[in-house]
């Protein structure tokens, strides 16, 4: 069970998740990091709601969430889109800028000494990148191109016996945009086995 106050910062944050999805996604990291070992690493920070329920499942094992983001914003979150938040624009630059948020969530949290950021453009980091994960969850951009652009260049690091983690996937149009389950699919196509799920969250299993 996650601590009484790093949970309640965790549903208070600016986020897309709601608290039974998180507490899945927490228990299914924590799983993963006990029993294969490695760091968790997450793409798509946006303000840290998410990256508290991984980290919290980080301190539990021992290890580290790795969250890589540009902080910018993704397509939906931009001017005229509906999860634009004003609150997020930097008015000095009219631009996203969802960093100073992550950080102070995270400090709420306690977690700094558990939760990297990583603050950059998803497929040049990963290019960089060389660590094999025992999580790895994909919530960046959902336009399809985006999306499956981040599961290519990162699921390569999911070890055997590891976790993937996708969220938002609605296998049907009307109840939300089809990136992330063609994503979905496309993993399961690949040989990863759907252990959970939770809402919009799924979880697989690379054998």
């Amino acid at each position: 069970m996650m601590d009484a106050r790093v949970l309640e910062i965790a549903r208070n944050a600016k986020g897309f998740m709601p608290d039974d999805e998180g507490q899945a996604l927490h228990d299914a990291a924590l799983t993963a990091a006990t029993s294969v070992g490695g760091p968790l690493l997450e793409i798509g920070t946006y303000c840290g709601k998410s990256a508290v329920y991984l980290g919290a499942a980080a301190r539990s094992a021992s290890t580290v969430l790795f969250t890589v983001d540009h902080h910018r914003g993704s397509e939906e979150n931009q001017s005229g889109w509906e999860h634009h938040d004003l609150e997020l624009v930097d008015l000095t630059t009219n631009r996203m800028d969802t960093l100073p948020f992550f950080r102070r969530t995270i400090e709420a949290a306690d977690l700094e000494d558990c939760v990297v950021a990583v603050i950059g453009y998803s497929l040049p980091v990963a290019m960089a990148w060389a660590t094999p994960v025992g999580f790895l969850f994909i919530d960046g951009g959902h336009a399809l191109d985006v999306a499956m652009a981040d599961y290519e260049h990162w699921a390569r690091f999911v070890r055997s016996g590891a976790t993937l983690a996708i969220h938002d996937v609605f296998e049907l149009e009307r109840d939300g945009g089809q990136a992330p389950f063609k994503v979905w699919q496309r993993a399961v196509s690949d040989g990863f086995v759907p252990t959970s799920t939770t809402g919009s969250l799924r979880i697989l299993q690379r054998p």
